[in-house]
């Protein structure tokens, strides 16, 4: 299903429900994201011409997709499209003078604002009443660039003075998931699938009854479909188990999703894009027994491998130096393991954080870095499952608790 055809579901949807009061938060179309991080790639390592180049592509795609949308509102459309590419190619047309990850929220953030405002005027267009907001304009956020921090207490006030009042004169409004801004007004985001966190957050302020996560799986599964052909469905979740599958990097929620939602009590339904009428998940506060084993693979992994040089490990401030370092350069470990004399960590392979990191820690221990590997996660596991997984794979690394093992194989 194109963009397009995703567009025009989604107002078949809103039809149904458009008298009951509703924020939608969108994210971006397709895979603008991706497109606005190879922008990010070019402009960064100073390929001007090249960024602007990959930037026009996004820009055509939106305005070939608002085309085939719109009549009536086609031309208004296109002017608020129109201030978020100049906004863009402002930046642009400059050199990179501060950090790579000031840039990337500056520029990923236009995914979301193109998105919904096609979506805005197609729903005019359709006759669907509804308002579009700046979420930029309500969540103010600290400046980690990348994994921006919400400051609660001003965007709960904005929420209630800007946004409830609103739905006085409009069931429906429209905004954007992901991003936020500082009180400099400099774009910020989320972390990735931070579209469910924006509207977790808007649930909790306005009081929501419910949230409901659209996806194009039926349900939330035991394992991703797209690696596992006998993944399971799971109707129903709590919170906590939720909170663990995210942890360890299960895709369907974002890690921070449930927290304000958990704090109300309200419901979050997980729910089929492709067809309304399936019933999808409930997650929520209630025990839920006999799940089955539940399977997260996380790729492109990197096994940082620290010793001391003078064999000085253990008992001493090295561990508490190395957590200092990782919480500076943003990184969080996905599994740490630690000896008398040596610190391994699981890392994202993100080559601009790892160099940084194996370049400060050389001054203080003996690194050695292990790429291209991949962590195994299963909770609710037993044996079977496990060495049916890591047949003939090698296992470097191996934690388990009763709920939950990980392994690090190759």
């Amino acid at each position: 299903m194109n963009s397009v055809e995703r567009i025009v579901k989604l107002g078949d949807i809103l039809e149904k429900i458009s008298k009951e009061n509703i924020l939608v938060v969108l994210s971006a179309m397709g895979k603008t994201t991706n497109a606005l991080e190879k922008v990010v790639d070019a402009f960064y390592s100073g390929k001007k011409e090249e960024a602007l180049q990959l930037f026009d592509l996004v820009k055509n795609n939106h305005l070939t997709i608002a085309k085939q949308l719109l009549v009536t509102h086609y031309l208004a459309c296109e002017a608020q499209m129109m201030n978020f590419f100049t906004e863009a190619e402002w930046l642009l047309y400059d050199k990179p003078q501060r950090e790579y990850d000031y840039y990337y929220d500056q520029l990923a953030c236009v995914g979301e604002l193109l998105s919904t405002t096609i979506v805005s005027f197609y729903l005019n267009e359709i006759g669907i009443k509804n308002k579009w907001l700046d979420v930029r304009d309500i969540f103010r956020t600290d400046d980690n660039f990348r994994d921006a921090n919400i400051n609660w207490e001003f965007t709960s006030s904005k929420v209630s003075d800007s946004v409830l009042p609103l739905f006085e004169d409009y069931n429906i409004l429209i905004t954007q998931g992901f991003i936020g801004a500082t009180d400099e007004n400099e774009s910020t985001t989320l972390g990735r699938e931070g579209s469910d966190y924006t509207a977790a957050v808007f649930a909790n302020m306005l009081n929501a009854e419910s949230q409901t996560i659209w996806k194009d799986v039926e349900n939330v599964m035991n394992a991703d479909p797209k690696q596992f052909s006998d993944a399971q469905p799971i109707t129903e979740l709590n919170y906590n188990e939720v909170i663990e599958m995210a942890y360890y990097g299960a895709q369907v929620i974002h890690p921070k999703t449930i927290k304000p939602l958990q704090n109300k009590g309200i419901p979050l339904y997980v729910k089929c894009f492709l067809d309304p009428s399936l019933p999808g998940t409930i997650i929520h506060d209630k025990p839920v027994h006999h799940l089955p084993p539940i399977i997260v693979i996380k790729e492109n992994q990197v096994l940082v491998e620290m010793s001391s040089k003078d064999f000085s490990f253990a008992g001493e401030h090295h561990v508490a130096t190395l957590y200092n370092l990782l919480g500076k350069l943003k990184i969080k470990p996905n599994l740490t393991q630690n000896a008398a004399i040596s610190f391994i960590a699981v890392l994202d392979d993100r080559p601009e954080k790892i160099e940084k990191l194996a370049f400060e820690i050389a001054e203080i221990f003996d690194v050695q870095l292990m790429k291209e590997l991949t962590l195994l996660t299963i909770r609710h596991y037993n044996n079977e499952i496990v060495e049916k997984l890591t047949k003939d794979k090698t296992i470097l690394l191996r934690q388990q608790t009763t709920d939950t093992v990980q392994l690090l194989i190759r």
